[in-house]
C-alpha cells in the first residue's frame, strides 16, 4: 500500500525557537528551523477508506493536527513516557469521540502506559465521573510486538535512550527510530531493508541519552536505508547549513515534512 509519513513535529522536549534563547537557530526566518515537539502521522488508505496513525502527542499535538488538518485517529502509539511525547494525550478527545462505541486503542509498553494512567488517572479511572473523557484504551505493546491497524503492521522496535528502553516502530518500508541512543544488536534485524529511515539527530555534540548528528550518520551508514531523515532536532542544528554537509541520500526534517513509501 502507498502511505505518507506527515512530520507533526522535529524539534527537541524544549522545542525551537527555545524560550529565552536569541541564539541564530531561534531567530532564523527559514521556517524549516521552527520545530514543535517530536511526532509523526502515518497516513494510508485501504478499502476505500483514509486512515490515520498517530506516533506520539506531545504538548503540541492540537496545534499540529490543526496544522496539517488531522480529522480522524485510527490508532496511537507511544515510544515512551517523557512529557514531550504524552501530554497531548488528552487532546484526543474530540477525535476519540469519533469511534463510539468502540474506543480509540493507544498502544504502549507497561512503564508507559503507567504513566498515562497516573498522568490522566480522570481518564482511565474506572470511577471517574468526567462526563467528556476521552474515550480511549491502553493496549500493551511489549518487546518486538506488533500491532495491526487497518490491514497495515506496526513492529515495535527497542532502543536505548540512555539506560532507559524505549520503543521506535517499524511499518512497512519505514521505521520510526526518535529518543534513541543507540539500537540494540537485537533490534538491528528489525531494520532491515528499510527504504525510509527516521532517527534522533540531537545536535553536533555527543549526549548521554540521545544520538548526536556523527553517531545517527553511522547507523545510516551501517544500516543502510535508501533514505534516512533526521528528527529531535535543537536549536544547535540549522536546517540549511547542516544538510548541506551530508550525502544525498541523508536529509533534515521539519515539520510539516511529507514522504511517500510502501507501507
Amino acid at each position: 500500500m502507498q502511505a505518507e509519513i506527515v512530520f507533526l513535529g522535529s524539534g527537541t522536549s524544549m522545542g525551537v525557537p527555545t524560550l529565552g534563547c536569541g541564539c541564530a537557530v531561534c531567530t532564523s526566518t527559514d521556517t524549516r528551523n521552527r520545530r514543535t515537539r517530536p511526532s509523526i502521522a502515518v497516513e494510508w488508505s485501504n478499502g476505500g477508506q483514509r486512515h490515520t496513525v498517530v506516533i506520539d502527542t506531545g504538548p503540541d499535538f492540537r496545534a499540529q493536527a490543526l496544522r496539517e488538518n488531522i480529522r480522524h485517529v485510527d490508532a496511537v502509539f507511544y515510544t515512551h513516557a517523557h512529557s514531550d511525547h504524552i501530554l497531548g494525550m488528552d487532546d484526543l478527545r474530540p477525535l476519540s469521540f469519533k469511534h463510539r462505541p468502540a474506543m480509540l486503542p493507544l498502544f504502549a509498553d507497561e512503564a508507559t502506559a503507567r504513566i498515562l494512567r497516573r498522568n490522566f488517572d480522570y481518564t482511565f479511572a474506572k470511577d471517574s465521573t468526567y462526563p467528556t473523557r476521552a474515550r480511549v484504551e491502553l493496549l500493551r505493546l511489549e518487546g518486538a510486538e506488533s500491532a495491526e491497524v487497518h490491514g497495515a503492521a506496526f513492529r515495535r522496535v527497542p532502543l536505548l535512550h540512555g539506560s532507559q528502553e524505549v520503543a521506535g516502530f517499524r511499518f512497512g518500508s519505514a521505521a520510526y527510530l526518535t529518543d534513541m541512543s543507540s539500537i540494540p544488536e537485537t533490534s538491528l534485524p528489525l531494520l532491515e531493508g528499510l527504504e525510509v529511515m527516521i532517527l534522533d539527530a540531537l545536535r553536533p555534540e555527543p549526549h548521554p541519552s540521545h544520538a548526536s548528528i556523527g553517531e545517527s550518520l553511522r547507523w545510516v551508514e551501517r544500516i543502510g536505508p535508501r533514505k534516512a531523515w533526521f528528527t529531535h532536532m535543537s536549536h544547535e542544528v540549522d536546517h540549511a547549513a547542516t544538510e548541506a554537509t551530508f550525502p544525498a541520500h541523508v536529509r533534515l526534517a521539519y515539520d510539516g515534512l511529507r514522504i511517500a513509501f510502501e507501507l
